[in-house]
């Protein structure tokens, strides 16, 4: 079967030597004669010190399947690290190389899906012409989206060998990141600044009791981790995490106060993994112990 390349901005890894670092063990290209969408599974190399990943244009997606490692990434500044994890959905950001290192724990495999150019552009302009702005897009995913994971996970293992599914997996998929996933923020004003703080720490009150990091907080009000960071303290005067820890101690002075909950109850409900980081906390912020706070 001859492949429409056009349906696809740049062929992926292009200028890249693939065989140093993974062994494909599927491609629906080859396997399922799909043009509409290209699925991967690959089985990596458990240690890289230096792969140079070349810029992609389209939407490309990785589902780590196992292993873990702690992976750091390097496009045009710092270092970044970010942790391999089965389950763990990544969005590259199109159009964008980068340099990556890690060192697993054994066995890396992973599903990995690109939709090209030409659907995402289609999509988008059924949408009303949105623009995307695929920073925010990765830090969004990067948050978390079980629904997301699910379908890439469901995709990647149908094998009908009919372009019709793949052509409508792609479209779903793209119109689920362009809705959920990727707003491209207007020029900066002061109001729709306030909401999105606002909204910021709406998500931190209603989610005291989770781990929530800040990529999916910024995703959530769809800002770049950076921008986030920056309006949230020009507006708070505070961090995001320091903002959250306040939170968080605040309520628990409030269950302490108002309540017969036991402590370890009220850890869990503040977002503490155990009774002891609560008190290390309570006793950082207020200069007291949570015990000491209820029975002064």
């Amino acid at each position: 079967m001859v492949f429409d390349s056009e349906r696809f901005d740049l062929q992926p890894y292009t200028g890249f030597d693939m065989s140093r670092y993974v062994r494909r063990t599927y491609c629906s290209w080859e396997d399922s004669g799909w043009e509409s969408l290209l699925v991967q599974r690959f089985d990596h190399v458990p240690v890289a010190e230096d792969m140079r990943l070349p810029a992609v244009a389209d939407l490309h997606l990785v589902l780590p399947l196992s292993g873990t490692a702690v992976m750091e990434t390097r496009g045009e500044g710092r270092w970044d690290r970010h942790r391999w994890a089965p389950g763990r959905l990544e969005l590259a950001v199109p159009g964008r190389p980068v340099s990556r290192r890690y060192r697993g724990d054994g066995s890396m495999r992973s599903l990995q899906m690109h939709l090209p150019g030409t659907t995402v552009a289609s999509v988008a302009a059924r949408l009303g012409g949105r623009a995307v702005d695929h920073e925010a897009m990765a830090a969004s995913v990067a948050g978390g989206d079980p629904l997301l994971v699910e379908l890439v996970r469901a995709v990647g293992n149908a094998r009908e060998d009919d372009d019709l599914y793949a052509e409508s997996a792609a479209a779903f998929l793209t119109a689920h990141l362009l809705t959920r996933h990727a707003r491209k923020p207007s020029p900066p004003d002061a109001g729709r600044e306030d909401k999105r703080v606002s909204a910021a720490v709406a998500m931190m009150r209603e989610r005291l009791s989770d781990s929530i990091g800040l990529a999916e907080i910024a995703g959530e009000v769809h800002l770049s981790v950076y921008h986030f960071i920056r309006v949230f303290k020009e507006k708070t005067g505070e961090t995001p995490h320091r903002f959250l820890a306040r939170l968080r101690i605040e309520e628990a002075q409030r269950l302490l106060r108002d309540t017969d909950l036991p402590i370890a109850r009220i850890a869990s409900r503040c977002g503490f993994a155990t009774p002891g980081a609560l008190s290390a906390a309570f006793l950082r912020h207020t200069g007291a112990r949570p015990s000491e706070y209820r029975n002064p």
